[in-house]
């Protein structure tokens, strides 16, 4: 989005975390306030500690982004100029620091959500509502809510919950996830070294490769996953799971515990590399945690490759049933119709492959 933006004329800067799970390299830091230009978009990174899960390491590293945000709050206003503000983060408590910036600027104030907290953590993590950091991230959201100027998420049903919390019906526009097409069109980069060496004997052994990419989070279900390959590991499939966050060392240490060889846990790859790896597998999976939560959210953003300008590239895109130009993806239940071929004969990788690629029976 950036830099669509900085292509159209306009100048953006984005002031981030120096550390966070959803990046794998952190940037090279002068000091607390650091400066750069990357593809024609200036970036402020703001020193914060690191940390690994969602244990307190995390809420302090949340904690003191905030606080630099507001201890430098008069200088961005100053040294950016902006004409509109926006926040956007996974917890709401940086509203309070943007809020600032755009009065000090005389901004427009936006707040863009793409989850919903404190819900998540409540309903995904299984905190209580009665607990300190829950109670103080329902006031932040409160607070956004009330104060903005603007809301844009890419949760499509979530305005009742906004409005619920003090958000006016007129200021909520959904502006849903997309891909850039000419990303899939063009050359694509070649998958990392690292990940090839993997893949390749793999491929070689003739295995019915399932991939998922993404975050490895609690929202993501990928406990599913592991159990799936439990179940399946008389099979010639191989579970490859690409991306981190906070859950990835619980789910290597469960696959281990089960003594998993049919599954695989590799590192984010760049996304230029993304629709290269999507396309050599042979079926492609997406989790999400069954709770309430999730009639406010979409589809998944991963979700949006596997249709329309990406659905050719994709040979597991016929695991989903077409519905209005859209994908429907079929729940993933491991205690169900995996479990059913526990006692059979392994099915070869060749008629796996068959009929994720719709040649076969539905259902494998």
């Amino acid at each position: 989005m950036a830099r669509s933006w900085v292509e159209l004329g306009h100048r953006v800067t984005i002031v981030a975390a120096s550390r966070s799970h959803v990046r794998t390299v952190p940037p090279t830091l002068r000091g607390n306030y650091t400066r750069e230009s990357i593809e024609g978009v200036d970036y402020i990174w703001l020193k914060t500690p690191s940390y690994e899960g969602n244990g307190p390491r995390r809420a302090l590293n949340m904690f003191a982004f905030v606080g630099q945000l507001l201890g430098h709050g008069a200088r961005l206003a100053r040294e950016v100029e902006p004409d509109a503000v926006i926040a956007s983060s996974t917890y709401p408590l940086d509203m309070i620091a943007a809020r600032r910036i755009a009065r000090r600027a005389k901004a427009r104030l936006v707040f863009e959500v793409h989850d919903l907290w404190p819900l998540s953590p409540i309903e995904l993590g299984g905190m209580s509502p009665r607990h300190p950091f829950i109670r103080l991230m329902q006031w932040a959201e409160d607070y956004a809510y009330r104060r903005t100027d603007r809301v844009v998420s890419i949760l499509p049903n979530a305005a009742c919950h906004m409005e619920s919390h003090g958000l006016r019906p007129n200021k909520f526009r959904h502006v849903p996830n997309g891909i850039i097409t000419a990303e899939w069109e063009s050359d694509r980069a070649p998958v990392p070294r690292e990940h090839a060496d993997v893949l390749a004997p793999l491929r070689k052994e003739g295995r019915f490769l399932v991939a998922y990419a993404g975050a490895h989070g609690m929202a993501n279900a990928l406990d599913a996953v592991v159990e799936a390959a439990a179940l399946l590991r008389e099979h010639p499939a191989t579970f490859v799971l690409v991306g981190q966050g906070p859950e990835k060392e619980a789910l290597q240490r469960k696959a281990l515990a089960l003594d998993l060889k049919n599954i695989v846990f590799l590192p984010p790859v760049p996304k230029a590399s993304i629709p290269s790896l999507l396309s050599s597998m042979d079926a492609l999976l997406i989790g999400l945690k069954q709770t309430p939560i999730v009639s406010l959210r979409n589809q998944p953003e991963q979700a949006h490759g596997l249709h329309d300008g990406g659905q050719a590239n994709h040979p597991g895109h016929r695991s989903g049933q077409r519905h209005g130009g859209r994908e429907r993806m079929r729940p993933l239940r491991p205690t169900g119709g995996a479990a059913g071929h526990r006692g059979g004969n392994p099915a070869p990788a060749r008629s796996l492959r068959q009929r994720a690629r719709g040649h076969g029976p539905e259902g494998a």
